[in-house]
C-alpha cells in the first residue's frame, strides 16, 4: 500500500518479509515495577530499508513443554488440578500482550521488549511463575502488526506482518524471581474483601500486633478468630 497525500494505492510484490527471534532476557535493575526485558532480533529480507515497525507481541506459556517436580505439581493444583489429570488439563497459558515500535533499520536489528511482571497471585501467569523454583519457562512469542517501508521511487508504504511469525524462548525462572524480588523481596500478595480486611484489622488492633505478618501468625497459631 503506498500513500499519496490522503490516498492509499496498493502496489503488489514489494512487501518485505520480516523474521523474528528472541535472543536474551534480563531483569531490569532500575524499573519502577518488576520488569523483564527481552531482546528481540528482527531481520528484513533483501536488506530493504524499513522506516519502522509497529510490532504487536503476544506471549504464551507453553506449560506442556517442561517437567515439574512434586513441589511444583502441588503448587499448580489450582491451575491444572491433580497431576494425574494433567494429560488433559495441562494447557498453554496467555502471559501478556504488548506493542513496541521498531525504529528505522536495514537488514538485521534488535529491539528491547520490556514486560511488566505481576506478583498478584490471582493472575494466572503470576500463579504459574510463583509455583516454580528452578528450571526454565517455555515461552511462545506470536508477532503481528504493521511494517512501514520504502516502495518504488521512495514512496512510503505499509503492510501487515505475516500471521505465521513466531519464536520460542526458554526463560530461566531465576530471572522472573530476580525481577520480583527486587521490588517485593520475600513477600506475596493476598487480596481480601473489605469485610474480612476490617475484621483482620480489628483483630490486629485488639492484640496490639505490630504488623500484618504478626496478625496472620497469631491466627495460624490458634488465637481467636478476627
Amino acid at each position: 500500500m503506498q500513500t499519496r497525500g490522503a490516498q492509499a494505492v496498493v502496489t503488489p510484490g514489494v512487501v518485505p518479509a520480516l523474521s523474528f527471534a528472541v535472543r536474551d532476557a534480563q531483569a531490569l535493575r532500575y524499573a519502577a515495577v518488576p520488569t523483564i526485558e527481552f531482546t528481540v532480533a528482527v531481520e528484513a529480507d533483501e536488506s530493504r530499508p524499513i522506516r519502522s515497525v509497529l510490532l504487536d507481541v503476544q506471549i504464551q506459556i507453553a506449560a506442556r513443554q517442561r517437567a515439574y517436580d512434586e513441589a511444583a505439581q502441588e503448587a499448580l493444583i489450582e491451575l491444572f488440578g491433580a497431576a494425574e489429570r494433567w494429560g488433559s488439563t495441562l494447557r498453554t497459558l496467555l502471559w501478556t500482550r504488548t506493542t513496541v515500535i521498531v525504529p528505522p533499520f536495514e537488514g538485521p536489528t534488535v529491539v528491547a521488549l520490556p514486560i511488566t511482571c505481576t506478583y498478584d497471585l490471582e493472575v494466572t501467569a503470576g500463579r504459574y511463575f510463583a509455583a516454580l523454583t528452578e528450571g526454565e519457562v517455555p515461552l511462545e512469542f506470536l508477532f503481528s502488526g504493521s511494517v512501514f517501508f520504502e516502495g518504488p521511487q521512495g514512496i512510503l508504504q505499509a503492510a501487515r506482518i505475516a500471521l505465521d511469525q513466531d519464536a520460542d524462548y526458554r526463560l530461566p525462572v531465576r530471572i522472573w524471581r530476580e525481577a520480583i524480588d527486587r521490588h517485593f523481596p520475600q513477600t506475596a500478595w493476598l487480596r481480601l474483601n473489605r469485610e474480612r480486611f476490617d475484621r483482620l484489622r480489628a483483630f490486629r488492633g485488639r492484640h496490639a500486633l505490630p504488623s500484618w505478618d504478626a496478625a496472620v501468625d497469631a491466627l495460624l497459631e490458634g488465637r481467636d478468630e478476627p
